[in-house]
């Protein structure tokens, strides 16, 4: 997007063409200062409110609100939507309370991860696949041909905004009194705000505390927007985007990033989203069972990287040397001015990956030392987002 057509209106500025859908939130975005968008799940999200900074900033002091409309929903309904949708997961579903919201892997026969998403169940055999940046309508309407299952899938109009950070809560009182203060980490609610329908949940894609409603109607997008803003406004709430900041120094995915079709749960140490054993089969199930017994050549770590501040996230993958050898590649990287270091997120053969390991990154525009760190590296036990409860 080049300079000049980020101050045009939208129906001239932003033109990926018709084939990118626009959000219901999209013109209020713009009017509340996006300047930049990019292209997630085949729609626009904002990516651009001035200063990637100062939106950390707002996010971890303040409160933030950002449209993810990109957080595209599948919806699994039907008497054997329970026994579909376990099969789509190796996460263990059969204590999943309607109710409650889990982050669970999809994967292929491979074990490969085809998707990271937020799963939520609203009853018994309904549930919404909250999407990561990848075409799984297909792929569970694929799997579903043949699974003489009786299930119906399909794209529900459902549209999500994060509000997110410290005053998040305020912010959430103001809008709806004290209904919600009682909403656990990982749960949602139905609800409805001056007569638009929602689904809350206690979730989000910032580490920090925060929200993710759902709106249910996409017509009443811009009354949705404007409505949480006039509440939030006099509590610091401020329009915003995810933050890459923020989420690196979690150590959250970005999928396509961080992970890929070609990458399984072991390499990033998310065995614990993985249940071998439970009696219901799975996707991937045998593949996922010779990964663990025969172990993986490579893992996921962080990297905290010398020398100047990064100028802005990396936009290719950097090559990672080990004694004079490579050994993987910097899938994310940023400078947090909070920690006041470069760090990263990167692939590395399990002969780099311990603690310590002394490493060179070869940035853009020079080769840089880097050592391999715990990760996350902010707030390990995501207590500012958790608070009570578990996901």
């Amino acid at each position: 997007m080049t300079s000049e057509s980020r101050h045009l209106s939208p129906s001239e500025g932003f033109g990926f063409g018709t084939q990118i859908r626009k959000s219901p939130y999209f013109d209020a975005t713009v009017r509340w200062g996006a300047q930049g968008f990019s292209v997630y799940n085949h729609m626009y999200i904002p990516r651009d409110f001035g200063d990637p900074e100062e939106n950390f900033w707002n996010l971890v002091n303040d409160a933030i609100l950002c449209d993810v409309a990109v957080e595209r929903q599948v919806e699994i309904s039907g008497p054997d939507a329970s026994a579909f949708m376990q099969m789509l997961t190796p996460r263990n579903l059969s204590e999943m309370a309607v109710g409650q919201c889990k982050y669970v892997l999809i994967t292929n026969a491979e074990g490969g991860i085809i998707n990271d998403p937020v799963l939520l169940r609203l009853a018994e055999n309904h549930f919404w696949i909250s999407l990561a940046d990848s075409d799984v309508l297909l792929w569970a309407q694929g799997v579903a041909v043949h699974s003489d299952l009786d299930i119906t899938i399909a794209e529900p109009d459902v549209s999500p905004l994060q509000l997110q950070g410290p005053k998040s809560g305020k912010v959430m009182e103001a809008l709806f009194g004290d209904r919600l203060n009682d909403l656990k980490y990982y749960w949602l609610r139905e609800v409805e705000l001056d007569g638009i329908p929602l689904v809350v949940s206690r979730t989000g894609w910032s580490s920090e505390l925060g929200y993710e409603l759902y709106l249910r109607d996409g017509s009443r997008g811009d009354e949705l927007w404007e409505t949480i803003m006039a509440a939030g406004e006099p509590l610091g709430l401020k329009p915003g985007h995810t933050s890459s900041i923020r989420r690196i120094e979690g150590a959250m995915l970005s999928y396509h990033a961080d992970a890929d079709i070609n990458t399984n749960p072991y390499e990033l140490g998310l065995d614990r989203l993985v249940d071998l054993d439970m009696a219901a089969d799975f996707i991937g199930q045998e593949a996922l069972r010779r990964i663990r017994d025969e172990g993986v050549s490579r893992k996921q770590v962080g990297l905290e990287i010398e020398g100047d501040p990064l100028s802005g996230p990396n936009t290719t993958f950097w090559p990672v040397n080990h004694a004079g050898a490579a050994v993987g590649k910097v899938t994310s990287a940023i400078y947090s001015p909070r920690l006041e270091k470069n760090i990263a997120l990167a692939m590395v053969s399990t002969d780099a990956a311990a603690l310590g390991t002394e490493v060179d990154v070869m940035t853009s525009s020079t080769s840089r030392p880097a050592t391999v760190v715990e990760r996350p590296f902010f707030d390990p036990k995501k207590s500012l987002a958790a608070g009570a409860g578990s996901h």
